[in-house]
């Protein structure tokens, strides 16, 4: 049946009158059940889908979404998350919603815990976040259930019971590819991981992405004894390197499990070890130059752009179109080089 039934249409089929099928659509008043079964039956036939955002509209509901992020303006990598967020507010501005965006130092559970309670005393309807902080994003997380607010993260993926949308990328099977990369490129006689500026023991992402890749080496046959974990933090980053290349002159890879890749990368070049594979994550624009001159062999492209931006897709979907959050969405884990770096860029 290709026309389009109107719901004097679907009453006449039904033999109920207009009123009727108007309770049974919306879900109000009272009916028979020999009227509701009639008028389902007719329903099932036709397939009929409501005109939902007809209905959004006239009903003058707008939807409020609070993005917490942390702040481009501390660390680049969120940049292309701002892009699309943006590019997701144009896409829908016809519809009703209202999308802020709410930063964070990335550096400050402090900063974390405030912003969280400032979103949280606005009452939105939904909360993208970025869950940066382990036990303070549980924290933050149970509050705003609390409210009945919905929460969906992107980025970091925590492992909690609490009911949870994710979008981003599987953290464990990245380190595990970062492992073959290095596997791939050298013998992994002695690499090491390394963390830079974060809270390891409260940073899940950091965590993930070492428990696939030292996984990945014992499965290989790789002893645990030739992977070591390093800890760098500023202001001491680069002299902590240094110390720890002269102590362990056979290192033959580096892993840094954040977009920090280009400050491992400087000291490397300038020790002129060009023998150091390194592998690291995101298309930041100094990570990328390292790339291009072939001092860093490979990067991870988490593609944060796209995980905002479907983060917040879902939520609209979700109460314009009346679908269901998918649980977990996860992303492509690319691999770009020298070679094909530019295709990411353009």
């Amino acid at each position: 049946m290709d026309k389009k039934l109107t719901i004097k249409d679907i009453a006449a089929l039904a033999g109920v009158s207009k009123g009727t099928v108007d309770r049974v659509l919306h879900k109000r008043g009272k009916v028979s059940q020999k009227a509701f079964d009639s008028v389902n039956a007719v329903l099932s036939e036709i397939d009929y889908q409501p005109n939902l955002i007809a209905r959004n509209l006239k009903n003058n509901k707008i939807y409020s979404i609070a993005v917490v992020l942390p702040n481009p303006s501390f660390d680049s990598y969120w940049l292309p998350c701002v892009k699309g967020i943006d590019e997701a507010i144009k896409e829908f501005k016809a519809f009703n919603l209202s999308i802020k965006c709410h930063y964070f130092d990335p550096e400050s559970t402090e900063s974390f815990v405030e912003v969280n309670n400032t979103v949280l005393a606005l009452a939105p309807d939904a909360v993208l976040l970025a869950p940066l902080f382990y036990k303070e994003a549980l924290l933050a997380i149970g509050l705003y259930q609390e409210k009945e607010i919905i929460v969906s993260t992107f980025n970091n993926q925590l492992q909690t019971d609490q009911n949870l949308n994710f979008v981003g990328q599987d953290l464990y099977r990245s380190g595990r590819v970062a492992a073959k990369l290095l596997h791939s490129i050298s013998r992994i006689g002695k690499v090491a991981i390394i963390h830079i500026n974060e809270r390891y023991k409260n940073a899940v992402h950091m965590q993930e992405k070492e428990r696939g890749f030292r996984k990945y080496c014992f499965e290989s046959g790789i002893e645990d004894s030739n992977i070591v974990t390093l800890k760098l933090k500023n202001p001491n980053i680069e002299s902590t390197f240094r110390k720890f290349i002269d102590e362990n002159p056979t290192i033959e890879g580096v892993f840094i499990t954040t977009s920090k890749a280009y400050q491992i990368a400087e000291i490397i070049d300038d020790l002129n070890r060009s023998d150091i594979a390194i592998i690291g994550y995101d298309l930041i624009q100094e990570n990328i130059s390292y790339l291009n001159r072939g001092v860093i062999d490979f990067l991870i492209h988490q593609n944060p752009k796209r995980q905002a931006y479907l983060g917040l897709a879902e939520l609209v979907d979700h109460f314009i179109f009346g679908k269901e959050i998918p649980a977990v969405t996860l992303l492509p884990l690319d691999i770009v080089n020298s070679e094909n770096a530019f295709f990411y860029l353009t």
